[in-house]
């Protein structure tokens, strides 16, 4: 398999080492906007970067990227850009004629009049639009293969398939009890990603009334995540698993809840009202005379890079799918869960928790891909493919999942 690997932050980055260790990988172009960091991520596998090459694109610029997989002859696009980018990669790929899988779909709009009752384009509107279209083609998007979503949707499917015979509900569940050493305000993950997703209207799924939303961390809960993080207070927040899971898996009510900590939330609501998690450009005086910026951009280029912060990280990350429902006719509750710890993981990958554990998914994925355990054509979330498979391969790649009974 070859495959393009657009996007060398810290996830692509993150991609080259743990699929430096697989076999089934022919060879990995990995692109990016800043060639410097596309050649540092080769670099840094040594021996191992034999089957890596580096190169040079704008994720922007789709018909650069058709033509880099055409001249490459890559089989499979892999989108580690934030979700800015989705739709021109997604685009280049199906007029290239490749699989294509991102961690993130393309971008929501909230409701103009309603955005806190109402859907407006929902995450993923514009991928889905296209699904004919890849279907016919014969080549597959696979569309949220990240952790969340993307594992966090395998365990949705496990679940349904193997552990209920009917599900009440389905609550994505993601907490942590990292800390960054010399940081007030460090996240783990990107900003820009980060603002998106949290002040966006969460988007709530109930059968009987389709897809609502609500006003951005709303419903706080406290949930008790495993292996020593502990009890953490979530919100909602718009995330693709809402999206996705309905789709596939049946479920009365679909949510997806975020620990984020009160002054995290202080801190979003804040670049809100100050207008600076606005991605629309602004003028700003500059050395050459006036400049056009983006507010976000901005808070982005101000904070520490999430990828070089694991030397002052310590802690565990935990993502999982809380499932509520019956099995035999008696009532069960089950937390499906994965577990990084960033020491594990700076001294296995020299990665942070965060984004490994983002980035094994999609390898793992691929690798499923190359070996037929997993086809098909079409857009399609990870839960509409059998869960057993990834579920093993997960482990054997090193890093096992856990269940817990909450009954």
């Amino acid at each position: 398999m070859r495959v393009l690997l657009v996007g060398a932050g810290g996830v692509g980055t993150a991609v080259t080492r743990i699929a430096a260790r697989r076999g089934f990988l022919t060879h990995m172009v990995v692109a990016d906007y800043d060639l410097a960091r596309a050649e540092a991520a080769v670099a840094a596998l040594g021996e191992g970067g034999a089957r890596f090459s580096a190169r040079q694109v704008d994720a922007s610029d789709q018909e650069s990227v058709r033509r880099l997989l055409v001249d490459q002859q890559c089989d499979v696009l892999l989108n580690a850009t934030d979700p800015r980018f989705v739709m021109p990669l997604f685009h280049a790929a199906l007029e290239a004629g490749a699989h294509y899988l991102d961690m993130a779909m393309s971008l929501s709009a909230p409701h103009p009049s309603h955005p806190n009752e109402e859907c407006g384009v929902k995450l993923g509107d514009e991928q889905f639009a296209l699904a004919r279209r890849w279907e016919e083609s014969g080549r597959l998007a696979l569309v949220g293969m990240g952790v969340e979503p993307g594992l966090s949707d395998v365990f949705a499917r496990y679940a349904a398939d193997e552990l209920f015979d009917d599900i009440e509900e389905i609550g994505i569940r993601d907490g942590a009890n990292l800390t960054v050493e010399g940081y007030d305000f460090a996240p783990s993950f990107s900003i820009w990603t980060t603002i998106e997703e949290c002040l966006n209207p969460p988007v709530v799924y109930e059968k009987d009334r389709g897809w609502f939303t609500t006003a951005p961390f709303s419903e706080p809960e406290v949930f008790d995540f495993p292996e020593g993080i502990g009890p953490v207070e979530c919100v909602n927040v718009e995330h693709e698993e809402v999206l996705l899971i309905p789709r596939w898996v049946p479920a009365r009510r679909v949510t997806f809840k975020y620990g984020l900590g009160d002054d995290f939330i202080a801190k979003l609501k804040t670049l809100h009202e100050l207008g600076l998690d606005a991605t629309a450009k602004v003028t700003v005086p500059g050395d050459q005379g006036p400049v056009r910026v983006s507010p976000r951009d901005v808070v982005a280029a101000c904070l520490p890079d999430p990828a070089g912060l694991g030397h002052r990280m310590t802690g565990k990350t935990c993502a999982g799918t809380w499932v509520k429902g019956t099995r035999g006719g008696a009532p069960r509750e089950v937390y499906l869960y994965h577990v990084v710890d960033n020491e594990w993981s700076m001294r296995e990958y020299g990665s942070q928790a965060v984004v490994w554990q983002t980035a094994v998914n999609p390898v793992v994925a691929l690798e499923l891909l190359a070996t037929g355990a997993w086809s098909g054509a079409g857009v399609l979330g990870p839960e509409a493919l059998p869960p057993r498979p990834f579920l093993d391969l997960l482990t054997d790649y090193g890093s096992p999942w856990g269940l817990r009974d909450e009954a």
